[in-house]
């Protein structure tokens, strides 16, 4: 039977981030999917400004190529200006999944992850050594042993289900359409046009031709079978709505669903975890959950990379649950309400005019930009009134090496270890190896002033702040112990 360190279920860009996290961290990953190859299916067009981030910091940004950011903010349809916000919220837009899964891909294999296409898992079974999962592939039946299984496998997951982690949920109230054509001119409508008795369509032009066509209706079934969709439907539905025939439009790709919401339990389960839709299902909406996803992966993949090669701390790996659970709640609480708004009949024009005239205003733009862009995310890290404790490290910040060379934060985390940042040279001095390939010691000064004052920080791989000076109650060594498990000087 073979033997790999962890099994992720699922290529999508989730399954496919976590991997190469896996990968920096040292470990022997294999991937796993279903589908003989790439579907080539888009249905997030992009995703937000920390996801981005994500991806940077291991830079990751430029193989995927033109994208455009998203200078406005929305939530559910209420638009409102991020030029007014001191940091950049914005997101990447009309950047199809598919891309960003050939960019996530061509990774891994430069990083020699192999990708088992064709491959679907029928069965779980945890001994005391590892897990040991059957699939059937191109090949027959088999099975593979590994130390950790991870179901990136969507909503539905059937890893999820074998684990026997139960997802509990919201039912769904509407259904929705999806389409990719081709040889139609439309109106674009790119935010959605609302329609009376509850429906509304949009249309999104993609470039060489390409439209993206979504109808939401009251009428479609709440839990529809995606394989029996027919683009006969999508059109009716379309000129029932609109009164514009797209009867001789190409379909590229069609999925049909509904707006059902489901949180796992537990993403941790003895040697199983789960991430991305797996672990929190959300009803589609501004790319949401991608972008939880990839998140999800960098907050997971240095953790089990650490515990998988003994170098982690007592419980970290328990700490992927307690951070991110909490986030996928709130992701689905945030997601419903914004589809309230966003869909909601005449009676919740109020309530858009009154977030509308909010929303001009700094303070509430900077609370629901956090909300969105996942810049306001905020992790339990430690002690102290650092305002950057337990937040991310603004990746573009500058530091200038003792060379005279300038770099930035994102730059120093392309290694997948933890960095700590120092102005002061007696601190790195007196810094052990016990630190090499766990956490990087950079000497420097900051490029130009920033607020909040920052004389030395140490950062998780997946970008946190776990300590700073000054401001931290903790010492440098009980973070250092807290999240790398080595011991270093007291006092600093």
């Amino acid at each position: 039977m073979k033997t790999t360190d962890v099994i992720v279920v699922g290529a999508g860009p989730v399954g496919l981030m976590l991997a190469g996290e896996l990968r920096l961290g040292g470990v022997d990953v294999v991937v796993y999917d279903k589908l003989p190859a790439p579907s080539g299916e888009s249905r997030a067009l992009g995703f937000n400004r920390r996801a981005a981030e994500s991806l940077g910091q291991r830079g990751l940004l430029p193989r995927l190529g033109e994208f455009r950011w998203g200078p406005m903010g929305h939530f559910g349809g209420v638009r409102f200006d991020l030029g007014m916000l001191d940091e950049d919220h914005s997101g990447v837009l009309g950047l199809s999944q598919a891309r960003t899964e050939e960019a996530l891909g061509g990774w891994l294999a430069e990083l020699g992850v192999p990708v088992r296409r064709g491959r679907e898992v029928t069965g779980l079974r945890e001994t005391p050594e590892g897990v040991v999962v059957s699939y059937a592939g191109p090949d027959g039946p088999g099975e593979e042993n590994a130390a950790y299984v991870v179901g990136c496998d969507g909503a539905g997951s059937t890893v999820r289900t074998l684990a026997g982690i139960p997802a509990p949920g919201w039912e769904p109230t509407r259904g929705m359409y999806t389409a990719e054509i081709t040889g139609v001119a439309l109106r674009p409508r790119p935010i959605g046009e609302r329609l009376p008795g509850g429906s509304m369509v949009v249309c999104t032009p993609l470039g060489g031709g390409r439209l993206r066509i979504v109808i939401h209706d009251l009428s479609l079934p709440t839990r529809p079978d995606p394989g029996a969709l027919t683009f006969a439907e999508v059109a009716d539905a379309w000129r029932r709505l609109t009164g514009e025939s797209i009867d001789d439009a190409e379909p590229q790709w069609l999925w049909a669903c509904g707006n059902s919401a489901a949180l796992a339990d537990e993403y941790r389960r003895g040697r199983v975890l789960l991430a991305g839709d797996a672990a929190h299902e959300i009803p589609p909406l501004a790319a949401w959950g991608l972008s939880a996803g990839l998140q999800d992966a960098a907050n997971l993949g240095w953790k089990l990379a650490a515990t998988v090669k003994g170098r982690a701390p007592e419980g970290l790996l328990d700490t992927y649950h307690a951070e991110r659970q909490p986030v996928g709640r709130e992701l689905i609480r945030n997601a419903r309400a914004a589809s309230k708004i966003y869909l909601g009949e005449a009676p919740m024009d109020p309530v858009r005019e009154v977030m509308g005239e909010l929303l001009a205003h700094k303070g509430a733009a900077e609370q629901v930009a956090g909300i969105v862009s996942g810049l306001g995310i905020r992790y339990d890290l430690g002690k102290g009134d650092h305002p950057l404790l337990g937040l991310r490290m603004p990746p573009e910040r500058e530091l200038t090496l003792p060379d005279g060379t300038r770099t930035r934060v994102a730059e120093l985390l392309h290694t997948g270890h933890g960095v700590l940042i120092t102005t002061d040279p007696a601190l790195a001095a007196e810094l052990t190896d016990g630190l090499a390939g766990r956490v990087d010691v950079v000497t420097g000064t900051w490029t130009t002033d920033a607020a909040p004052t920052t004389d030395s920080v140490l950062i998780r791989p997946d970008g946190y702040v776990a300590w700073a000076a000054p401001g931290n109650t903790d010492d440098l060594t009980e973070a250092l112990d807290r999240w790398f498990a080595t011991t270093q000087p007291a006092g600093r």
